[in-house]
């Protein structure tokens, strides 16, 4: 007769049963008896390990957002890694599936808590799930320090993109809110103490109250009135486009022209025999074959190689073999068979392809090594080349280089003299410089206002993401230098982008619905 209640009472609790067996691998013991809410059901050690739990869940989301929102500069992350380590590998992606498991491990198991909690059960998290928050935890905030220490403009990224998210996080947040007051009623209205009630009940309505005013002090610039937002910024291909083809190579500044870049953007180095070439990296170990042409020579600087030498390489295989962005589409077998046959481009021949397509262009010039013949006339070398060699007209060229300004705006008057860093409107129109090329953390709507009032324009660079181009684009930059033109040439309008009065009712809407609904739980 005993066997058979046993018996009864595990086919009448097979939910306790998995709950129990998932979070303490118990699977054939569990608490018989409810624990009335309100009521300690837990040891001390269990007490006090259960908010490491919460931290774990805490920084662990913390990181998993800030990392994904970092996307845009996986590609760079993935380079600076390379420069430590000396070959390439995806580490980005790596940290974004590892931080994802994580997150979606330590969530779980605290789901299972709070619904042991709901049915009154006694928490025992099993020693293995105890290990696994700790290294979750340790990940976490690992990762977190190493990004204060190494990478601290990416909490630049991080704020401009709360300047998009903040409306959504904040729904997110109230949601999350209203799936709390259920255990939260549940345990603080039964309490037997006024104290243990203030304790549970406290915290959750001063963080409710955080949750409903915070709007007041937020700030988009996609939220404005109709008809006040700008033109849709210029898209200027970096290094072409290198998500479609080995960058800096003919192909890849086709593939932008052909999905509607309306500039070109390189890198541009002098050979030992001062022949201009496009080459972003000191040496040509990452984007060329120089192992089986050159192995004894992979870590000299490109610039000592000679033209005839650089001839010889192959500027495509390393494409298809090592693949540089975390989330590129599969090529057709013609464009495989195209990236193969690509050799290292001229400047010369980069050139006349922009002015045959009517595209801007604007390029950092690297200075030779010492010793190297070109050492102290490079500029003049690259500006008989655009000059003289290339035939493309002077407008087209957006002249970055800020060393011997003067002697170039005398020689070629025609150039649209760009500055790479922000400074006092009076100094610019003193040099006369036309626009800015920024990196897109120096993103700030009201520069950017004050500087085209001055009919200066500004360029943020590198955008790829469609989230960060809509901010470029509602914070008035004229342009972006961008690794996606493929993506972003296809977005007709900002993302997020609603006016004010639609951001009001999303707000009091969304505080309204949760104040019922969170009344209505405690009420019953």
């Amino acid at each position: 007769v005993v066997r058979r209640r046993l018996l009864q009472r595990y086919e009448h609790q097979p939910f306790i049963s998995c709950l129990a067996g998932f979070y303490s691998c118990r699977w054939k013991r569990y608490q018989r008896q409810r624990t009335e809410p309100g009521k300690c059901c837990c040891k001390m050690r269990e007490c006090l390990f259960f908010p490491l739990l919460i931290g774990a869940f805490c920084f662990s989301l913390v990181f998993l957002y800030i990392w994904s929102e970092g996307k845009n500069d996986y590609n760079n992350f993935d380079w600076y890694n390379y420069g430590n380590l000396g070959f390439w590998f995806l580490w980005s992606l790596v940290i974004l599936i590892l931080a994802s498991i994580l997150f979606t491990y330590i969530s779980l198991l605290l789901v299972l808590a709070m619904c042991l909690l709901a049915e009154g059960q006694q928490l025992y998290l099993h020693w293995s799930h105890k290990i696994g928050t700790f290294l979750v935890l340790g990940f976490s905030i690992a990762c977190l320090f190493a990004l204060t220490v190494l990478w601290k403009d990416h909490w630049k990224t991080v704020r401009l993109s709360f300047q998009i998210t903040a409306p959504y996080l904040h729904i997110g947040a109230i949601a999350i809110m209203v799936l709390l007051s259920w255990p939260m009623a549940l345990h603080a209205i039964r309490a037997d103490k006024k104290v243990t009630q203030v304790i549970i009940i406290g915290p959750y309505v001063a963080i409710l109250l955080f949750l409903f005013l915070i709007p007041l002090g937020m700030y988009s610039p996609c939220i404005r009135e109709m008809g006040t937002l700008g033109p849709k910024p210029a898209l200027i291909g970096h290094r072409g486009a290198p998500m479609l083809a080995p960058e800096n190579t003919e192909m890849s500044f086709q593939k932008a022209i052909e999905h509607g870049g309306d500039g070109l953007e390189t890198d541009v180095t002098i050979s030992y025999d001062g022949v201009p070439f496009l080459m972003h990296d000191t040496t040509l170990k990452r984007t060329t074959n120089i192992q089986e042409v050159y192995p004894n020579d992979t870590d000299q600087n490109a610039a000592l190689f000679s033209w005839d030498s650089l001839q010889k390489l192959n500027a495509g295989t390393w494409f298809l073999k090592d693949k540089p962005f975390s989330f590129m589409g599969s090529l057709s077998e013609a464009d495989q068979n195209q990236a193969m046959n690509q050799s290292i481009y001229k400047l010369s021949n980069f050139l006349r392809l922009a002015d045959s397509h009517n595209k801007l262009v604007i390029f950092d010039l690297y200075r030779p090594p010492d010793k190297h013949p070109y050492r102290n006339l490079w500029i003049s070398r690259t500006l008989e080349v655009i000059l003289k060699e290339s035939g493309i007209r002077p407008h087209l060229v957006l002249w970055l280089n800020n060393n011997m300004r003067s002697f170039v705006q005398s020689v070629a008057p025609g150039f649209q003299h760009t500055m790479g860093s922000k400074a006092p409107v009076e100094d610019l129109l003193k040099n006369n410089i036309v626009k800015l090329n920024l990196v897109y953390t120096d993103m700030s709507s009201e520069d950017i206002r004050k500087y085209a009032e001055a009919n200066i324009t500004t360029n943020l660079y590198v955008v790829n993401e469609p989230w960060l181009f809509s901010l470029a684009w509602c914070s008035g930059a004229h342009s972006v230098t961008t690794n996606t033109v493929h993506l972003l040439k296809n977005l007709s309008q900002p993302l997020f982008l609603m006016t004010p009065q639609q951001y009001n009712i999303m707000w009091i809407l969304t505080d309204l619905t949760s104040l019922l609904l969170i009344s209505l739980i405690f009420a019953l």
